[in-house]
């Protein structure tokens, strides 16, 4: 399977620079992976969609400022970090720009007096080990020096720094947030217990590892940067609970999905746990866990474009994004939704079996 059959013609205009003023207002089309059937709705109408008893499950992690902005010590140059990964209190692996002139023993500063670095080790990939030095809370800190880190195709400042956040962010730790759940309003959610749908809270922190371009020519060559996970006590239970009443899970954006699939894969009996993931999903992978997702549009070739593409069929998502094109929808990040169903069951769980 190659990377170029995931790629489709994207007009540039089609692409979301800001989100809408209503985050539920966005379009919604509802593809059928069984049958490739498509049709469009609004994100507002998505209890019309969900039944009585079905699991949502929704990623709570919360997107850091991650992009700082600042100067070498010694030569006064401007120098871009987008932090990925905190490995201690002051340790983070980041990308760093221009990376040729960060190197190991080069000192940096973003806030005099309160936020200067260090480069301490380039690694195999690029990616720089940064040790941070800073006076008072790491966080209010990042909070005065740090900005959202906006996807490159948006090339539009960004008003409000919260509507890149979900309104139901709380676990602080993703470079990128998972957009999905950028449609969600208080109301909406509200609307969907008081029908008796379930909302399930997990995290998984959204590195940029899984928006990277997959530059190798077979699709099953490609290497997925790991991201952290967890599904907590409460959020196993009400899993466990659904899988034994046989109810419907539905994934909220690839994050949930790849959370989920990861679980189910190494313990179909959704136990707690947290961990490392590099999970990477593409056409010829079963799914264990999920009855439904919940997704943006993505990009050409990526490797969530190919995680949609095992779930729904590969010619089943490919039309279905023509058909976005040529309707106007409203792409990535700040872009409309779809709602799909797989394109056949998911294997069934030993809960399932007991029953």
């Amino acid at each position: 399977m190659k990377t170029s059959d995931f790629y489709y013609d994207l007009p540039e205009e089609l692409i979301a620079q800001h989100p809408l003023s209503d985050r539920s207002s966005s379009r919604l089309m509802t593809l059928n992976g069984e049958t490739g059937a498509i049709s469009h709705m609004h994100f507002s109408d998505l209890p019309s969609l969900l039944n009585k008893g079905d699991v949502l499950v929704i990623n709570n992690t919360k997107v850091i400022p991650a992009r700082l902005l600042g100067v070498r010590s010694d030569t006064g140059s401007a120098i871009e970090l987008l932090l990925l990964r905190r490995i201690d209190e002051n340790h983070w692996e980041t990308l760093a720009r221009p990376g040729k002139k960060i190197r190991p023993g080069k000192r940096m500063t973003f806030l005099p007096g309160k936020l200067e670095a260090e480069c301490e080790d380039v690694l195999p990939d690029g990616n720089r080990i940064i040790r941070f030095d800073f006076e008072g809370i790491w966080e209010e800190v990042l909070d005065e020096a740090g900005t959202m880190p906006l996807p490159p195709y948006i090339h539009e400042q960004l008003q409000d720094q919260n509507r890149y956040q979900t309104v139901y962010a709380k676990e602080t730790g993703s470079a990128a947030a998972p957009t999905a759940g950028l449609h969600f309003t208080p109301e909406l959610l509200q609307t969907l217990r008081d029908m008796g749908v379930e909302i399930c809270e997990i995290t998984l922190h959204v590195g940029l590892g899984t928006f990277r371009p997959v530059k190798v020519e077979d699709v099953a060559d490609h290497h997925m940067h790991s991201e952290w996970y967890c599904i907590d006590d409460k959020a196993s239970e009400i899993l466990r609970r659904a899988r034994r009443e046989g109810r419907r899970v539905i994934a909220v954006g690839t994050t949930s999905c790849r959370t989920l699939e990861t679980v189910a894969a190494k313990d179909p009996s959704m136990r707690p746990c947290s961990g490392e993931t590099d999970i990477f999903i593409y056409p010829g992978v079963s799914f264990h866990a999920i009855d439904g997702l919940i997704t943006n549009f993505h990009l050409p070739e990526s490797t969530l474009i190919m995680l949609v593409s095992a779930f729904a069929g590969k010619e089943h998502v490919l039309h279905a994004y023509e058909t976005a094109v040529q309707e106007q929808y409203r792409f990535f990040s700040f872009g409309d939704a779809m709602f799909i169903t797989p394109e056949k069951p998911r294997m069934k769980s030993p809960l399932e079996e007991q029953e």
